[in-house]
């Protein structure tokens, strides 16, 4: 059965298509539950227009798919909380310097 540490771990692969980040550490990923197999993502975006969203989304469940014992997933996307980059990690943040991003 798929743990919810291993579908962070996966979704800490999916990176956005701007920069070399995960969608982990730009704090998109807001909520991740499993049970018996089924999964539910919570996530957001940094806009309602994000270029990436469809992208980001369709990368999300195909990475979760390819968790051993996932049979089910859902990604809801949220807009409440909004966004913030105080979501971002600490790793995020050294990414986004280097790509001139201030944070």
């Amino acid at each position: 059965m798929p743990t919810e540490a291993s579908l962070w771990e996966a979704l800490g692969r999916v990176t956005d298509p701007e920069y070399a980040l995960s969608i982990v550490d730009l704090g998109l990923v807001y909520d991740v539950r499993v049970a018996d197999g089924a999964v539910r993502v919570t996530v957001t975006f940094t806009s309602i227009g994000c270029p990436a969203m469809d992208m980001i989304l369709e990368d999300a469940g195909a990475a979760i798919r390819a968790v051993p014992g996932v049979r089910d997933v859902r990604l809801e996307v949220v807009w409440t909380p909004p966004w913030t980059r105080d979501r971002v990690s600490a790793r995020g943040r050294r990414v986004l310097a280097m790509y001139g991003v201030a944070n």
